[in-house]
């Protein structure tokens, strides 16, 4: 490949690394993030783990992940506030992959996964985020905290995990072997750190209590000898080697879907998990495409390790922000202390009942859940509150991308239902004013052979048709004026109709005129044939005086108006707006 091809590919990509202000940032204050980075990783141990152990693939998983993408996203990241790791909605999605393709298959959509955030980020696809609607957001949170809440069940009853991959039908059939051989144990712990997690959050916000709540739980179980609190199991002290020994190039046909799914997935919440940063402070903003391309390396670097596909974390992020951080050393800092803990605490944190993991992820799921949020986006107006609830439950019921899919088509009818509703076409009556009273009964005859229509708002497929029905009904009139100056667009149905509707007329003998065409829809109406119709012998006006003096010129060839014998002016049609 010769250097200016060399130099024009490496171009979009050397735009997206990490520049010197961005690198700067984490010297002005080091303290401050050190300490905020500290605090984190408190937080992201236990969800660390307990996403990890959801998944399927262990806690280890989640641990490799939360040190390996979380370090990659921090450094090569758009946001300089932006915590990442295993998530609660990527769990959700990663249970069906692991029960149908195992763990390599998990560790093989994460590869592929990341290279498609590299492409969407090279693409510059990040702007697009601003297009998803907020009722669509709330509900796709609602939805995943219920899918979560429903995911503990299980672990937080203190039974194994039923076969299946339907959230509904596993926490069923594990509440009905609760009932047959109840295990109180663990229904006791899981209450207890998440009481614990969601009062001291109300008592002292500042403090994480989900780490004193699990040590305290991990210390009941060993002193008390709860044989029937299941520990996590046995962890590798310290991270695998990396390896692509997972890979299976004949499966990659088949886990293209789910690859599809977990990149649309980690695109959509790292995005909406930096913008929720951004609103936290003042001054900072992050860059959509460099947090895609940061979430790309994340999720290409943490199969090797063994680790699960990463996404952007709202709740980490969130105590970042309020813990003070102000540059990426506070989420490198993060995945460093966790680094530490998977390679000289492993043996702890191997004792920590699984039952305590569980509450910590139902305190996490009540937390997710916004309910002064949700009742503003329910009162806003009835679509607003149709697409929450339908996002909400198709994202319990089916899949998280299929439920984004679904909430942006249904919030889009609506959008295009209400803007085709301010649509309109409405009859301006003549109200000439000219000098004299010889011109009255020219007047009448004008208003009794010319009907002028004014088009307000945009005229595409939505509304268009309303537009044929009224404009074929005319009847008993010569010349039909259209206005189309208020017309804000035009696609090419809305041209494809209104051409249909001038042919009908001039089938009928009806002449019809235009005023006030914009020069932006000039090539869509000809793209159609509609501008050769409407422009047909000097029938197209700039202005409505012009196309009325249009009119009367006709009616004077046909023999309904007299011929003047002096020079008069243009009949003016006169109405609340401008003359166009």
């Amino acid at each position: 490949m010769s250097t200016p091809l060399l130099g024009r590919a490496w171009g979009p990509v050397r735009s997206l690394l990490p520049g010197r202000a961005d690198l700067a940032a984490m010297g002005r204050n080091p303290r401050r993030d050190l300490l905020a980075g500290l605090t984190v990783a408190i937080v992201a141990l236990p969800l660390a783990l307990g996403f990890g152990v959801s998944s399927g693939l262990g806690a280890e998983a989640g641990l490799a992940t939360a040190v390996v993408a979380g370090a990659l996203a921090a450094l090569f990241g758009g946001s300089n506030l932006q915590v990442s790791g295993p998530t609660g909605a990527m769990t959700v999605v990663l249970v069906p992959i692991v029960a149908q393709y195992g763990p390599g298959g998990v560790l093989t959509v994460g590869l592929i996964a990341g290279l498609m955030l590299v492409a969407l980020a090279v693409a510059r696809a990040g702007r697009y985020m601003q297009y998803v609607p907020a009722p669509v957001v709330e509900g796709f949170t609602l939805g995943i905290a219920c899918v979560i809440g429903l995911q503990q069940v299980p672990n937080a009853l203190g039974v194994a995990k039923p076969e299946g991959d339907k959230v509904l039908v596993v926490a069923w059939r594990a509440v009905e072997t609760f009932v047959r051989h109840p295990n109180w144990t663990a229904v006791g712990l899981a209450l207890a750190v998440a009481a614990i997690m969601l009062i001291g959050a109300r008592w002292r916000p500042a403090v994480p209590f989900s780490i004193v709540a699990v040590i305290a739980a991990t210390l009941a179980a060993q002193l008390f000898h709860l044989d029937a609190a299941k520990p996590i199991g046995d962890l590798p002290a310290g991270l695998p080697a990396p390896s692509l020994s997972f890979l299976d190039p004949g499966a990659f046909g088949s886990l293209l879907a789910p690859a599809v799914a977990v990149a649309a997935l980690a695109a959509l919440e790292s995005l909406l998990s930096a913008s929720v940063a951004d609103g936290m402070t003042v001054g900072q903003k992050h860059d959509p495409d460099k947090e895609l391309f940061g979430q790309g390396l994340a999720n290409l670097a943490a199969p090797l390790f063994g680790g699960v596909p990463a996404t952007g974390a709202i709740a980490r992020t969130a105590v970042n922000v309020r813990t003070g951080a102000g540059s990426r050393l506070a989420a490198l800092t993060h995945s460093a202390v966790l680094a530490v803990i998977v390679f000289a605490a492993a043996p702890l944190v191997s004792k920590i009942p699984l039952a305590a993991l569980a509450g910590v992820l139902l305190a996490t799921a009540v937390r997710m859940v916004e309910v002064g949020s949700l009742r503003a986006m329910a009162r806003a107006t009835r679509s607003d509150a149709v697409v929450l609830v339908l996002t909400a439950v198709a994202t319990l019921a089916l899949d998280l991308v299929y439920a984004v899919i679904i909430g942006l088509v249904v919030a889009g009818a609506l959008a295009l239902r209400a803007v085709a509703k301010q649509a309109r076409m409405e009859q301006v009556p003549f109200a000439p004013h000219l000098p004299g009273e010889d011109r009255e009964e020219e007047h009448a005859l004008l208003a009794e052979h010319i009907v002028a229509y004014r088009m307000d708002g945009p005229l595409f497929f939505a509304g268009a048709h309303r537009f044929l029905l009224e404009l074929s009904e005319v009847a008993d009139v010569r010349v039909v004026i259209l206005r189309m100056s208020r017309v804000t667009t035009i696609d090419a149905t809305g041209a494809l109709v209104l051409k249909d509707a001038v042919e009908k007329l001039n089938r009928r003998g009806i002449i019809v005129m235009t005023s006030g065409i914009r020069p932006g829809q000039r090539q869509v109406l000809d793209s159609v044939g509609a501008l050769d119709l409407l422009c047909h012998e000097g029938r197209e006006h700039g202005t409505t005086p012009e196309a009325v003096a249009g009119a009367r010129a006709h009616l004077q060839c046909a023999g309904v108006l007299p011929i003047p014998t002096q020079k008069t002016a243009p009949v003016p049609v006169i109405t609340e707006e401008s003359p166009r």
